[in-house]
């Protein structure tokens, strides 16, 4: 400024000077916005315009409202967004619903972590999109993040769907919603304005389909054509929609990757629950209705409380009699989905990313050491006895296939056999069994085909995925299978397509199962005979 100052002489100069950089600053910023707005997608929603960003040919909006603030319907259903005038920018993932600090960041995951600040101000979601307002029909994939009922956002490296979007010319839409205490805490035995307390994280869910029911026509997508598809607790949401009689039309596909669900919470068990986490808090029944003057960090402390004193909070739905009347595929399908085609699967060696960090010597086992740790792990068998029928089946395993292959087979592979079979007896929409059996080459293969291997090979995301699937031509080449037979189901309900073999419907007479692997086959039964070697065991919510 000083320089400014000693080359204009008079107060004309230096006042015409100032004219100018203001006028040159003006045209500069005028024409920024310009650019901005010719390169920045807009879109219009019932609430409001947004303005995302172009990747690669696919309109990205992150961060789009669906929902009103939580902190104003606490423990009670969501609520509808105000309208807002102007362009509101939706160009980064938003707040993730509160939840405890940790997770699943590192290791296999790391490539995915992109952890959000909390805030019970969650309820966004994000869309990738070929086209915008186009008179176009395409699919629509809603994705249902995992982490149980607990932990998790739709943010996840993992979870973008530009390439998906791209391949399939589909709409991909991932989404966050309460979980934990503010998603299924029940107070609806001790005061009605918290009738729905038990399932918020679900109606969350269900508002945000009802959203892209009545928007999504402006982004490309078809709200008549509509898949739901998550992995863990994202498929136990998938699952559990599909029983919520609310949600029926909302949705017309369902996928569930190793998450099948069996069993909802009763509601005396969550009223006991309940019941622990407000004393902790110096409340009574006939007081609930003072929790809404707690903060997030004093209801979770309370949570920790209770916990300490041998409360178990398994957070999840919630048979309220209101939302949900009866268990999810226990003991039959449920009707109000018969007519909505199902695909569901598992990985081969779910319980490695589980057992293997807890037990680091389940990776070098001796057949010595193998049965202490089988008996630790699987309920109510004979160690020895299960060891020798894996030994005479599969001789080319060593103790820690063994070890993993039994953890899952009784568990993980009984819940989805029980699932799809239930689904085939009703005798409506078909559903399609899949099993990934391909080992990831990551750590030297020691992870074998770990629970959420897949996610990147569904959403086409191999080099988002480094730290999971590993690189190179063998991730990329069963990224190709999985991905085009989910985008074949979202755009049919027939997961079927050219790079795999013909992929039967499932059936209890055959039951035939697609196993996904460098070289992709059908086989009727897959690991039947193994799973049978646990029907005496008592079948938990996922196995």
């Amino acid at each position: 400024m000083a320089c400014d100052i000693q080359c204009f002489k008079t107060k004309s100069q230096l006042t015409l000077f100032g004219v100018g950089r203001a006028l040159i600053t003006a045209v500069l910023v005028m024409g920024s916005a310009l650019i901005h707005a010719d390169t920045s997608p807009v879109a219009t929603t019932a609430y409001g315009k947004v303005r995302g960003v172009q990747e690669s040919g696919i309109n990205v909006f992150k961060g789009i409202r669906y929902g009103a603030d939580t902190a104003t319907t606490r423990f009670q259903a969501p609520k509808k967004p105000a309208a807002w005038s102007g362009i509101k920018d939706a160009l980064d993932y938003p707040s993730q619903a509160p939840q405890a600090s940790g997770g699943m960041g590192g290791g296999l995951f790391a490539s995915w972590a992109n952890r959000k600040d909390n805030d019970e101000d969650c309820l966004f979601l994000n869309v990738w999109t070929p086209g915008l307002n186009d008179g176009k029909k395409r699919p629509v994939m809603v994705w249902l993040h995992g982490g149980g009922f607990s932990a998790g956002s739709g943010a996840s490296h993992g979870y973008d769907g530009t390439r998906l979007a791209n391949r399939g010319d589909v709409v991909v839409v991932t989404i966050n919603h309460r979980l934990n205490v503010f998603g299924h805490l029940y107070l609806g035995q001790f005061d009605e304005q918290f009738a729905d307390s038990g399932n918020a994280g679900i109606l969350d869910i269900e508002l945000a389909l009802e959203w892209v029911r009545d928007n999504i026509e402006q982004f490309g997508g078809d709200p008549d054509n509509v898949m739901i598809f998550g992995e863990s607790g994202g498929g136990a949401k998938v699952t559990t929609l599909m029983t919520m009689p609310s949600a029926k039309g909302l949705f017309h596909k369902g996928a569930v990757q190793s998450g099948a669900w069996l069993l909802f919470i009763e509601p005396q068990t969550a009223s006991d629950l309940g019941k622990a986490v407000i004393t902790e808090l110096g409340l009574t029944p006939d007081s609930v209705s003072n929790i809404t003057t707690f903060s997030t960090q004093e209801i979770q402390q309370a949570v920790g409380a209770a916990m300490r004193k041998g409360a178990r909070p398994n957070w999840g739905p919630v048979i309220d009699n209101r939302n949900l009347y009866r268990h999810p595929f226990t003991p039959d399908a449920p009707e109000v989905s018969k007519d909505v085609p199902m695909l569901i699967g598992f990985n081969r060696a779910e319980s490695s990313i589980f057992l293997g960090p807890r037990f680091p010597q389940s990776f070098t086992l001796s057949w010595e050491e193998l049965p202490e740790l089988l008996a630790k792990n699987v309920r109510e068998t004979d160690p020895a006895d299960i060891i020798a029928k894996y030994r005479q089946r599969h001789p080319d395993y060593n103790p820690t296939d063994v070890f993993f292959a039994a953890t899952t087979d009784s568990q993980f592979v009984r819940a989805h056999t029980a699932q799809v079979e239930r689904k085939a007896e009703q005798g409506g929409a078909p559903a399609y069994f899949y099993m990934l059996n391909w080992n990831t080459p990551v750590d030297g293969g020691k992870w074998r085909s770990p629970h959420a291997l897949e996610i990147g090979l569904v959403f086409d995301n191999v080099a988002k995925s480094t730290s999971m699937s590993g690189t190179g031509a063998e991730p990329q080449r069963i990224a190709d299978l999985m991905s085009e037979a989910w985008i074949a189901f979202a755009k049919t309900g027939n997961p079927n397509h050219e790079l795999l073999p013909e992929w039967p419907a499932y059936n209890t007479d055959t039951r035939p199962a697609m196993v996904f692997d460098l070289e992709p086959k059908v086989v009727n039964d897959v690991r039947g005979v193994e799973r049978r070697w646990f029907d005496h065991l008592i079948m938990g919510p996922n196995g």
